[in-house]
């Protein structure tokens, strides 16, 4: 399939530069995957859609302030490193610009020294390996130095940082927003419980795949970056449980559904494990676990739009997408929500 095969025209004007006041406030398009049937509603009436006996799967991935500036030492200029993930103890793959300011053998200094680092070597695909050094809590020293590393489309200042965190995330390491699940509120989250539908968190760390555009015209030659993943005894035992009783697993965002396909057998049962995926799903891919999604409006051409044209089908998702641009809804990570059902 070609790259061009998924593109949509997009007004710049729908794409979502701040959160709503109120997160469940989003609008929901809902879509039948069989019939291409749309309707739209509002995210709080997500669990009218939700049955008991289903099981929902968050990411329970926390965003870091991974975006830090810095200049090579003794210089004054600005260099901008994404850290994207790390590899083992302080060295982290990051991503440069300007690209030329950061080749091996630099030596880079951040904020007034607090944080200073190695640039080891150059990979590949232009990402950078840096060695970080520091005295005290990395954590500590990240959060005051970094800031949160919002996507390049969106131009505003986001006045609350933990407006790009949902209100279950835990695990720190991510270097964007598992945006599908911004929408739940702890409210909302407790109705669905109490609705009896069971709720599991697994992990996955956003890495370099959410940035990283789909440039080859053949998508099948395209590489995906892997992203770490963990999911527990417990989480496995509820999706597994789910299951065997015949309810649906609900994946909230394209992290969960990479995750759960990654780590499933042929037969759609998961253990626990950890470790790396480069997993890329396109339209052609049999899914072995998921059933149902909630999602995010995504760019055009990107992979996760490729994602969500495998679970249903291609132009069914393109006709959606036209539909919401109609409808004025609101796109990518701030903006509104999609279940694909």
């Amino acid at each position: 399939m070609k790259k061009e095969d998924f593109y949509y025209e997009l007004p710049e004007e729908l794409i979502a530069q701040h959160p709503l006041k109120n997160r469940e406030d989003s609008r929901l398009m809902v879509l039948d995957k069989k019939t291409g049937e749309t309707k739209n509603r509002y995210f709080k009436d997500i669990i009218k859609y939700l049955n008991t006996g289903d099981c929902l799967v968050l990411n329970d991935t926390r965003v870091i302030p991974a975006r830090l500036y810095g200049s090579r030492e003794g210089k004054k200029e600005s260099i901008e490193f994404l850290l994207l993930k790390r590899i083992e103890n302080n060295k982290w793959e990051t991503l440069v610009r300007p690209g030329k300011k950061a080749r091996p053998g630099h030596k880079i200094v951040f904020g007034d020294g607090q944080l200073k680092g190695d640039v080891l070597s150059i990979e590949k695909d232009g990402t950078r390996i840096i060695d970080l050094k520091y005295e005290g809590i990395f954590e500590e020293i990240l959060d005051e130095l970094g800031e949160m590393p919002l996507p390049p489309y969106i131009q505003e200042k986001l006045e609350d940082k933990e407006r790009y965190q949902t209100v279950y995330s835990k695990n720190k390491g991510s270097a964007a927003a598992p945006t599908a699940g911004l929408h739940f509120t702890k409210e909302l989250l407790k109705e669905i419980e109490n609705k009896g539908v069971n709720i599991a968190y697994i992990t996955l760390h956003v890495g370099l795949g959410t940035f990283r555009p789909v440039k080859v015209e053949n998508i099948e030659e395209h590489h995906m970056h892997e992203e770490y993943f963990e999911v527990s005894k417990e989480a496995a035992n509820i999706i597994n449980r789910t299951k065997e009783n015949g309810g649906r697993i609900v994946a909230v965002g394209t992290t969960s559904t990479r995750t759960l396909e990654s780590i499933a057998n042929s037969e759609g049962k998961i253990v626990e494990g950890k470790g790396w995926t480069d997993i890329f799903i396109y339209p052609g891919y049999r899914f072995k676990l998921v059933d149902s999604l909630i999602t995010n409006f995504h760019l055009p051409e990107s992979t996760l739009i490729m994602l969500v044209s495998a679970l249903a089908d291609r132009e069914i998702i393109l006709n959606a997408y036209n539909m919401a641009v109609k409808e004025k809804y609101r796109f990518f990570s701030f903006g509104d929500a999609m279940l694909i059902n």
